[in-house]
């Protein structure tokens, strides 16, 4: 695991995935951007009538936009990343696996972009389905902690494995993949989900990420 962090960190300079790191961060950005703004809009016109209208509809937008970005910046970067991670992944493949490549089949856009979809739909219906029990764990001290870090690594090592698989496996040979590499897709997930809690390098995670997933299908035995 250390060793495909090493290499992805070492490969981020690489023009395709500075590419792809720049359009990703842009699009989701631009994604939170709208909604604050959706929010502003929507504020605006219920305090349409308040004297301090204007500046409460600011202060709340932004405060309701940053709240959501801070809990939905996962979902929505790993989303926005299935669009190109076929880009990050043939990068990687170029450099460390030029045989893998040759054989891989490109993703078509529109199955990315279902992917994606799927996995931002994923994370936001199984943490609102454990969101009780995130509560109920509270009074551990460590356990809402511990279950969000288990769940989220599971989900993500889910996604990331899956960016990689799909170039080189066929639509029915996934689930078989996906029992055979469960423990090191939980690890990989587990790391990624990790480097999403650290201020910075959360904007880099969802490309450290397939690049690392790249490594991990390629070096391990399936």
């Amino acid at each position: 695991m250390f060793g495909a962090f090493a290499r992805s960190l070492a490969q981020l300079g690489d023009r395709p995935i500075l590419a792809v790191l720049a359009k990703s961060l842009a699009l989701t950005l631009a994604i939170f951007a709208l909604l604050g703004a959706g929010i502003w809009w929507g504020l605006d016109i219920w305090l349409a009538g308040s004297r301090w209208g204007g500046t409460l509809a600011s202060v709340g937008a932004l405060v309701v936009t940053l709240h959501v970005l801070w809990l939905l910046f996962r979902a929505v970067a790993i989303a926005v990343i299935g669009l190109f991670a076929d880009t990050v992944v043939a990068a990687v493949e170029r450099r460390h696996y030029p045989a893998a490549l040759a054989r891989a089949r490109e993703i078509p856009l529109h199955r990315a972009a279902r992917m994606g979809i799927g996995s931002a739909a994923r994370f936001v219906a199984i943490n609102l389905l454990l969101a009780p029990l995130y509560l109920i764990l509270l009074a551990t001290g460590v356990g809402t902690a511990a279950l969000f870090l288990g769940v989220n690594a599971w989900l993500l090592g889910r996604d990331l494995g899956d960016m990689v698989a799909a170039r080189h496996l066929p639509p029915e040979a996934l689930p078989g993949w996906r029992r055979a590499t469960t423990a090191r897709r939980f690890l990989l997930g587990l790391a990624v989900t990790l480097l999403f809690l650290v201020p910075f390098l959360n904007f880099l995670a969802p490309v450290i990420g397939a690049a690392m997933a790249t490594h991990l299908f390629h070096r391990s035995p399936s």
